[in-house]
């Protein structure tokens, strides 16, 4: 049976990509994405899914063939990148493709760091090998129209995301041949899983597996089941029982314009490491401040207005990073937000940010579009401040500067790493292409806050 359209074009663009050049916009916007997640992953070593990660893989050791950034661990691939993914997704920090609705970064840059180091790969190859992942785990989440598959179907297109993206990476990273990249696609289908009863894990554990780690680990081991010579249906995608049969959706959506643009172009990278329906109002609150607010004890009122969609995510949560009310209230008080202070739970009790919480009236707009918000403080001399944010700062409709993504990522990493190392991470990723192979990396990653 001849291959069908879409699975050999994707397959031959895959097989190629490792000696494809990149445009320098794509590239520049690579290294933004690679900062960004590795930062996630680091972070994430010291919240409850990452620890639980590694506890699992310090527990069952493998062949040292990949580091888990972070951490002194040397494993399998599979096992690393498995790793790296929960860590890249334990917390609120990762990036988000909104239109394929799932997060690339956390499925494919740790596949591709292990694969990367499992291969003895270059900086230039690494950040190819991301492009094409950012690329087929989007296309992916578009044919399978991500937000339906999830609140229609009760698929997690997070973890079809992630799968097909991290096996698209590693595929670059092994140097697979387009026979064999068909062969590791047709191992993934037969992986591809999740359902969308993460939303139900209050302790966010499952949601990074079903993210990151688990997608991360099945892409690494469909690329070295297809390595070593396993043999599998050549047109996985669209043959009688394949994937689109039992998934539904739109196969031509993977080739569609396939090499004219790059979907990593249109993916977000979020400034707040909070849940995304908290960034505009976050993002409204800081406008705001640099406008020249009241003091917090002069302000008599505080009105948030999120999509009636997202309201209910955010509304007084006990997890400060997905409670509004509570973030809103920090960056009041403080001027300003960290990754330690946004995690901080003693904070949700202190008597002057449960003060200026109790001012706070959560609203759900049914104008509002899904990831906007608006905000309005009135202070006690009856002045009102309003600010309506319509597109987050880290979307591509409002993207963060260089700087802003270096202040982050060393915000992220200094808790792990050390103010001086989280900086040098912020220039190995910069000159990422320089490297012969990424070693150098590896080693800013497993280096310890002294």
């Amino acid at each position: 049976m001849p291959t069908s359209e879409p699975t050999a074009v994707l397959s031959r663009h895959v097989s190629a990509a490792a000696g494809a050049p990149l445009p320098d916009d794509v590239r520049t916007k690579a290294a933004d994405h690679l900062l960004d997640t590795l930062a996630a992953m680091l972070s994430g070593a010291l919240l409850r899914p990452g620890a639980t990660a590694l506890a699992y893989v310090r527990a069952h050791p493998g062949h040292p063939e990949a580091t888990v950034a972070g951490t002194d661990v040397r494993t399998s691939a599979a096992d690393a990148a498995f790793a790296g993914g929960v860590l890249a997704h334990s917390d609120e920090s990762d990036d988000s493709h909104p239109l394929a609705f799932n997060h690339p970064g956390c499925g494919v840059v740790p596949a591709a760091l292990a694969m990367a180091e499992r291969t003895g790969a270059g900086g230039a190859r690494l950040l190819r090998a991301v492009v094409t992942g950012y690329e087929v785990a989007a296309r992916i989440g578009l044919a399978l129209d991500g937000h339906a598959l999830h609140r229609e179907r009760h698929f997690s297109s997070h973890a079809m995301g992630s799968l097909f993206g991290a096996t698209a990476a590693s595929a670059v990273l092994a140097g697979l041949d387009e026979e064999a990249t068909r062969t590791a696609f047709a191992y993934a289908a037969q992986q591809a899983s999740g359902l969308a009863c993460w939303t139900r894990d209050p302790d966010h554990v499952e949601k990074a597996f079903d993210f990151g780690g688990k997608g991360a680990r099945d892409g690494v081991t469909s690329v070295l089941l297809a390595e070593a010579g396993f043999t599998g249906v050549p047109d996985v995608f669209t043959c009688p029982d394949g994937f689109f049969a039992a998934f539904g959706g739109d196969p031509s959506a993977l080739t569609t314009g396939l090499g004219a643009s790059y979907e990593i172009m249109r993916t977000d990278i979020k400034k707040w490491c909070v849940g995304s329906p908290i960034q505009a109002p976050l993002d409204a609150v800081e406008l705001l401040l640099a406008d020249g607010l009241p003091e917090a004890a002069d302000i008599a009122a505080i009105e948030v207005r999120v999509s009636a969609q997202e309201a209910h995510i955010v509304d007084n949560r006990a997890i400060p990073t997905i409670c509004l009310q509570h973030q809103v209230a920090l960056l009041l008080t403080d001027g300003g937000l960290t990754f330690t202070t946004c995690h901080d739970t003693t904070r949700m009790t202190d008597p002057k940010i449960r003060a200026l919480r109790a001012r706070i009236t959560l609203t759900p707009d049914e104008s509002l579009p899904v990831r906007q918000g608006r905000v309005a403080i009135t202070d006690t001399t009856g002045s009102s401040h309003e600010c309506h944010v319509p597109h987050v700062r880290g979307t591509t409709a409002n993207p963060m500067t260089q700087a802003e993504l270096a202040t982050k990522a060393i915000d992220l990493s200094t808790p792990l790493l050390g103010e001086a190392h989280a900086a040098d991470l912020v220039h190995r990723v910069r000159t990422i292409e320089e490297s012969g192979n990424i070693s150098e990396l590896l080693t800013i990653l497993t280096k310890r806050n002294a």
